[in-house]
């Protein structure tokens, strides 16, 4: 049996208001009160609702998280947000490379990596995406896209680094679509993942925690989370609904 917790995980993107996302969180918190220790939880909301976030999860079982970071300490960065920031309105986890960041910004796997150090340098810490396309999914170069996604962060922080962080594999070909990787070919990745990271050291690929995202809702949750190498969900649409969400979470108990 597994020593490694369940960790689920809501990217609530561009969604929300003041009044929306405080009667979410405290839905979150209100449902899952109860649940067992092995189960962590953590919301990411927009930046500018992160301190309200932060504040209501005070003392609670949920961490608040950022949805991206700067790679940069400081300076003439207009629209940016230093992970000094982020450590100092209290978020404890952030996520990297998000496949819409790499996708729609062009973020590089070398910006991806220096962002992860960042996010580590504040004490926080990072969820690092990796995932293909669906063209690189029918092409059969899976492997190759997500290995080199993670060993750029490997060279960039060395592996060592990944005793404090997450990983996160997301097909981009199942974000938002309603498609979703079987259980077997999610599996087959975090497999993979692990593999990788155990050839370099064991300890960090037996203790990190590898999530699923891609329409992860509560129907598929319980199935995708009793793989031997998934340890929970970066969950997106299906985070913005409570009882939804909630659900999801329940599934890591069982």
């Amino acid at each position: 049996m597994s020593a490694r917790s369940k960790l689920v995980v809501g990217n609530w993107k561009m969604h929300g208001s003041r009044d929306f996302c405080e009667s979410l969180v405290n839905e979150i918190k209100s449902e899952t009160q109860d649940f067992s220790a092995q189960v962590e939880i953590g919301v990411c909301p927009p930046f500018v609702y992160l301190p309200l976030i932060a504040e209501l999860c005070a003392g609670s079982r949920i961490m608040p998280g950022a949805q991206n970071v700067s790679a940069e300490e400081k300076g003439a960065f207009t629209g940016e947000v230093a992970g000094s920031m982020l450590a100092d309105i209290g978020a404890q986890l952030v996520i990297v490379g998000h496949s819409e960041r790499r996708e729609l910004y062009a973020e590089s796997d070398v910006q991806v990596a220096t962002k992860f150090v960042a996010v580590q340098k504040h004490g926080m810490t990072p969820i690092l995406c990796v995932g293909e396309s669906l063209q690189q999914r029918q092409q059969e170069i899976t492997d190759q896209v997500v290995l080199a996604q993670l060993d750029a962060v490997i060279e960039h922080a060395g592996i060592a680094a990944f005793a404090g962080a997450v990983i996160a594999y997301e097909p981009i070909w199942a974000i938002g679509t309603g498609e979703t990787a079987s259980p077997e070919q999610a599996q087959q990745v975090h497999a993979l993942i692990r593999k990788h990271l155990a050839e370099r050291d064991s300890d960090v690929a037996s203790t990190i925690q590898l999530l699923y995202g891609g329409s992860v809702k509560s129907a598929n949750a319980e199935e995708l989370f009793a793989q031997p190498d998934i340890d929970g969900g970066l969950v997106g649409g299906a985070s913005l609904e409570s009882k939804e969400f909630v659900a999801i979470c329940a599934s890591a108990e069982r």
